[in-house]
């Protein structure tokens, strides 16, 4: 579990994400993490769930970032995993990337 990076579990925690209806139309609705638990976005593109321990928590946390408030997560055309800082909502709260 030492060598997965946050950009990694953060990556997989956004797919999880996509995976419900939190993409589709309509209000955004929030992620269910959970705090004891890891997730990775793995380098075939796979998507990987991890029960966490507190044994190795300094280890992990050692070289980790926190992702900036802001930041949206999103799949590219092309399958791969992106994320953007800055703006992503209208001023009345709409998302601006929507079909609509």
């Amino acid at each position: 579990m030492t060598s997965i990076s946050t950009k990694t579990v953060l990556a997989a925690a956004v797919l999880a994400g996509f995976s419900t209806c939190a993409f589709a139309q309509g209000a955004a609705t929030p992620w269910e993490l959970k705090s004891d638990m890891g997730y990775a976005y793995g380098k075939d593109g796979k998507t990987l769930s991890y029960k966490m321990g507190t044994n190795n928590a300094g280890t992990l946390l050692k070289g980790a970032k926190k992702v900036p408030k802001g930041t949206l997560f999103f799949i590219g055309q092309n399958g791969q995993l992106y994320m953007r800082t800055g703006p992503y909502l209208e001023g009345d709260g709409k998302f601006m990337f929507g079909s609509e």
